[in-house]
């Protein structure tokens, strides 16, 4: 075993799933040959996947202190924002003024969520819960006529706003809550398209039993208050929206970044023209932000930082592997696109079964040891979801070809 002198000082900047999951990958790839450090300005790990059912009581978003994580994973821990970097002299700078050097660097910064949708509410993840549970009690209240979720333009990952309408449906339902119209408008010309094609016929017919109303090939741009304007001249009527955030890279100092804030990289995760930084996860720019890919993004980064520190293991290269689980409520169904033929598998017994909705090859077994986390969600023949797992291109395309 080496003596930490000699090993590779890695500095993981970031503590959500992408920075969780690299550190625990080099714990397993590397434990000789690497030192890890993670530096994250918040104390919390928020598991995040039951943010859109925690409004209809459904569920809850959990929270645990992050330094023990960290050091169970087999890093040290530093509270501390990273606001740039000099490549020249390896080292980062820190919000408070500190400096800290590092051999290799990994980004786990993750984005900025920002209103798409004027006007709308617009749904980031746990803070704003509240909003959605008074927007249903207006709802059940009987203020309301129809509600409308939006799907912006620029955004790759909507899944989570088909979730709320769908949840959003079954609590009125269950409440007998009637003349209240649930509506979902979206840029995709069908449901849930990047999923294939049997999966989103499927999940159009989950749309039609809910009654929901489907408004495709539309772009919203923003609510007034009567109505949800469209790209062009359209509108639709609307007494409440509910919209997801477009997403900014945090234009990180002394690192290249496109337009976006976005970091260009390899199939490693090193980043474009500088030498041992790599970043994973939502700052870079690949195109569908998703904790799954960002835990498989950092598992390849991952390989090729342990190898290059001598150990005994074969760089592995980002083959994106899309999945999905959606809340509807529903009565399960189970789909999967097989790769390059255009053909997709349904059926109502379980074709795939992660151990939990935030999947990643370390982090979820870790969380199910360390958290108890082993299954948020009911087995498949009871739980009302959706199982979806679809192959990507690097540059987030389906690998399905249409038929």
């Amino acid at each position: 075993m080496a003596e930490n002198g000699q090993r590779r000082r890695v500095v993981i900047a970031g503590g959500g799933v992408a920075g969780l999951e690299t550190a625990l990958a080099l714990q397993a790839l590397a434990p000789e040959q690497v030192a890890v450090e993670l530096i994250a300005p918040e104390r919390e790990f928020t598991y995040r996947p039951l943010a859109v059912s925690e409004p209809f009581l459904a569920g809850e978003v959990r929270r645990f202190p992050l330094t023990p994580l960290v050091l169970r994973a087999g890093a040290e821990f530093r509270i501390g924002a990273v606001c740039g970097v000099d490549p020249g002299r390896k080292r980062i700078e820190l919000e408070d003024g500190a400096e800290v050097d590092y051999d290799v660097l990994v980004l786990a910064l993750g984005a900025e969520p920002r209103e798409a949708v004027s006007g709308a509410i617009t749904f980031r993840g746990p803070q704003d819960g509240p909003a959605i549970a008074s927007l249903l009690s207006r709802a059940t209240a009987g203020e309301l006529r129809r509600i409308v979720f939006a799907v912006p333009t620029a955004i790759t990952w909507p899944l989570p706003l088909y979730e709320l309408a769908l949840l959003t449906a079954e609590y009125l339902a269950d409440n007998v809550t009637r003349g209240v119209e649930v509506a979902l408008a979206t840029p995709e010309d069908r449901p849930l398209a990047l999923f294939g094609p049997a999966a989103s016929d499927a999940i159009r017919e989950l749309l039609e039993i809910r009654g929901i109303a489907l408004f495709a090939g539309v772009a919203p741009t923003g609510w007034d208050g009567l109505v949800l304007r469209l790209a062009g001249a359209e509108e639709i009527a609307a007494d409440a929206v509910v919209a997801l955030p477009a997403l900014d890279g945090p234009f990180l100092a002394g690192v290249p970044h496109d337009h976006g804030g976005f970091v260009p990289t390899d199939a490693y995760g090193r980043v474009t023209g500088l030498t041992d930084v790599f970043a994973v996860g939502d700052l870079t720019q690949f195109p569908i932000k998703q904790g799954g890919l960002a835990a498989q993004q950092a598992d390849a980064a991952a390989t090729a930082i342990a190898a290059d520190a001598g150990a005994p293991v074969e760089p592995t290269a980002f083959r994106p592997v899309l999945r999905g689980l959606l809340l509807t409520g529903m009565a399960p169904r189970f789909l999967r696109s097989e790769t390059g033929t255009g053909a997709s598998i349904v059926d109502t017994e379980p074709l795939w079964w992660p151990p939990a909705k935030i999947v990643g090859r370390h982090l979820a077994p870790f969380l199910a040891e360390h958290l108890g986390l082993s299954d948020d969600h009911p087995r498949p023949e009871t739980s009302g979801n959706v199982q979806v797992e679809v192959e990507l291109d690097p540059q987030g395309h389906p690998a399905w070809s249409p038929v």
